[in-house]
């Protein structure tokens, strides 16, 4: 299903009360030595961890942020929060930072239960590194939000391979949401050393994959402009 035909934000389609399960046990698997817990208060460990982060790109984001303010109306009491919303408006949810330095991030990773992101290869590489599956939303450059469409051509590459978890429309973004605070682990990959770099080797040649595919359409379309002020309206009228 793809992210630009399904944007309604209709009452409809709100996930019910009481849908999320509450997460009472910390994810298992991850014994990699680098990764060391934060401490978190009583009512807090209760709640799984969420790290959003859109990256640095200077295209804002709205739909992403729009899409997990909506969310978090019905799951507020099971999750917290941590939001690099980058050049985007400061979304209405807790733990909201515009950016956040490389050991800032890293340090986010380590603590998070649950990491959604967008497509952008160094993003999710590192939230593999971490033990992640990360569940992906790509920028739409017909939307305003990057300048060409190698995140959308990346991240599907890597979720057909299952490396990461695809989300490309609201509802999908909310099932998979869903399914991580009732078991965290679904979205937990091994950290050992092989599997790190066969995972870099793999994203590397995806990556080669892309940029080839991103100049060839480049080359065929001279001048091409691939948003325009008329979509980004219409996107924001659903």
């Amino acid at each position: 299903m793809s992210g630009d035909a399904s944007t309604d934000t209709t009452a409809a389609h709100r996930p019910a009360p009481g849908r999320f399960a509450p997460y009472v046990t910390r994810p298992v698997g991850r014994t990699d030595p680098a990764r060391v817990p934060r401490q978190r208060d009583r009512a807090e460990s209760a709640r799984v961890q969420l790290l959003v982060a859109v990256g640095t790109d200077k295209h804002p984001f709205e739909r992403l942020l729009r899409w997990l303010e909506e969310w978090h109306v019905e799951a507020a009491d099971q999750v917290g929060l941590t939001v690099q919303h980058g050049h985007s408006r400061p979304p209405a949810v807790p733990g909201a930072v515009p950016f956040l330095g490389h050991e800032a991030l890293q340090t986010a990773m380590a603590g998070a239960d649950l990491v959604v992101c967008h497509g952008g290869p160094a993003t999710i590489l590192e939230a593999r590194r971490h033990g992640h599956l990360p569940i992906v939303v790509p920028r739409n450059p017909t939307l305003g939000e990057h300048v060409d469409d190698h995140q959308q051509l990346f991240a599907r590459r890597l979720g057909a391979a299952g490396m990461v978890v695809l989300c490309e429309s609201r509802e999908q973004l909310w099932e998979a949401l869903a399914a991580g605070l009732a078991d965290p682990t679904r979205y937990a990959v091994a950290t050992d050393a092989a599997a790190q770099d066969a995972q870099l080797a793999a994203v590397t040649r995806v990556g080669q994959i892309v940029d080839e595919l991103v100049a060839a359409a480049s080359r065929r379309r001279p001048g091409w402009r691939p948003w325009t002020r008329s979509a980004r309206g219409a996107e924001r009228d659903r």
